[in-house]
């Protein structure tokens, strides 16, 4: 790469740095009780500027270094704490945060793209069920050291794209008639999301496991 393009993204790189440390103190000088509409718009703004960071430094990888995609990307997932098992049949998954709000303009590659590449490597090294007709629950974790306002209905999370993931790789097709979805919410030591992908045999014995969770489970 050329060494003066090089230098501008190293730069802009550096920008979004100084303006993430801008709005972190500016997030540690917001009264959450008394302004909470002001906090939740600085602490997006900060978790926005810190994806677009990390996402310019893998690119600034990828364009400059002879890292493949997928051995980073591996890296990331067990960074971010992606999980991927098989308990008894249901396969479960671990994802390090809350799903995005819809039509919320975020950098989803953030998550995505390592996810896709953990669930490609648990694909090549361990025997999986395709499955024709299966459910998949969606529990959305809340850490319950903060306020249960942050709640957000099912119908206001973005749940289509790691949908669409996990259809790559065990569904054979993910449409309304194959592929039951379900949601619940739960209050946990942080914030996280799991996914539990199961025959439809197996649905009523793992939503008797989680009747403790604050709301109960609804269609999306």
């Amino acid at each position: 790469m050329d060494r003066q393009i090089l230098s501008k993204r190293i730069t802009d790189i550096l920008g979004d740095i100084s303006r993430l440390t801008n709005a972190l103190y500016a997030l540690e000088m917001t009264d959450i009780q008394r302004y909470p509409d002001n906090y939740e718009v600085l602490s997006m703004d900060a978790a926005v500027r810190g994806e677009r960071i990390a996402c310019r430094l893998r690119h600034l990888i990828y364009s400059t270094t002879n890292v493949r995609k997928a051995d980073f990307m591996n890296d990331v997932a067990q960074q971010q704490g992606i999980r991927i098992e098989n308990k008894e049949g249901i396969m479960q998954i671990t994802l390090p945060s809350l799903l995005p709000k819809r039509k919320q303009q975020r950098n989803t590659e953030f998550l995505i793209d390592p996810f896709y590449f953990a669930f490609s490597q648990y694909a090549d090294t361990n025997q999986i069920q395709k499955y024709r007709e299966c459910v998949v629950c969606f529990s959305h974790v809340y850490s319950r050291e903060l306020p249960s306002r942050r709640i957000r209905d099912y119908d206001n999370i973005e749940l289509k794209q790691i949908l669409d993931v996990v259809a790559t790789f065990i569904m054979l097709d993910d449409n309304g008639l194959l592929c039951d979805a379900y949601n619940t919410t739960e209050l946990g030591d942080e914030d996280c999301t799991r996914l539990f992908i199961m025959d439809k045999s197996l649905f009523p014995q793992w939503l008797s496991m989680h009747q403790n969770s604050i709301k109960t489970i609804s269609d999306f």
